[in-house]
């Protein structure tokens, strides 16, 4: 592999985000496009080990279009300035909890867990925490959780509870939560070293999979 085609390429398409410049720059795009997509199946190589829901998905099943749907932004730039990929039992479209990569210039990091989850799931996610939140207060307070993870983050969180829930509950924190992610940052000298990158990502996914194991188990 070669990453740090990737983040060159991304570099350029910052500075020049149209489709004249990318049309002409195609063969760049799919250049690095391929070292993304060696990089999915060295990972999904690496997670099948542990979590055989995702064994049988391919590449093409986890990585997400460069794209950008501008229907209902304000920013019209036709393309991300990133490359990203979901790995989650049924591929990237899948509601369950996933394992994320986002390779970007200057805001690399891995994630996972279930992102703004619809209200049927999230009802469903709620309803566990509140029967089961000891068992995610211990998956989150765990050192070797904690060494790569600092709880979920709070950017998506209510200010009360939901209705369905006393003020008083003891996994109020967790109920109040939209989103249900974990993220941690990857140092962009670690993505260009071939040697490194792979134990850096899985090793985070190891202490991962008991998160998703917890929320996946609230849904099936």
């Amino acid at each position: 592999m070669q990453l740090d085609l990737v983040l060159k390429f991304l570099k350029k398409l910052e500075k020049n985000n149209n489709k004249e410049w990318f049309d002409k720059n195609r063969p760049a795009y799919e250049e690095a496009k391929g070292e993304v997509k060696e990089l999915v199946a060295q990972i999904l190589k690496g997670i099948s080990k542990f979590d055989s829901s995702i064994a049988s998905l391919e590449p093409k099943d986890c990585m997400f279009r460069i794209n950008r749907d501008v229907r209902f932004s304000k920013n019209k730039s036709p393309y991300k300035t990133n490359m990203g990929f979901m790995i989650a039992p049924g591929g990237k479209k899948s509601v369950k909890a996933c394992y994320y990569v986002h390779l970007e210039p200057g805001n690399c990091f891995v994630a996972g867990g279930i992102w703004m989850p619809m209200p049927e799931q999230l009802k469903l996610i709620r309803q566990e925490i509140d029967y089961n939140g000891d068992a995610l207060d211990k998956i989150l307070k765990a050192k070797p959780f904690k060494k790569y993870f600092d709880g979920f983050d709070q950017e998506m969180k209510l200010t009360r509870m939901p209705k369905e829930y006393s003020e008083d509950n003891t996994h109020a924190d967790f109920l109040k939560l939209k989103s249900f992610t974990v993220t941690m940052p990857l140092d962009e000298a670690l993505i260009v070293n071939d040697k490194k990158i792979i134990p850096a990502i899985i090793q985070p996914f190891t202490e991962l999979y008991k998160l998703n194991q917890f929320l996946n188990s609230a849904l099936d």
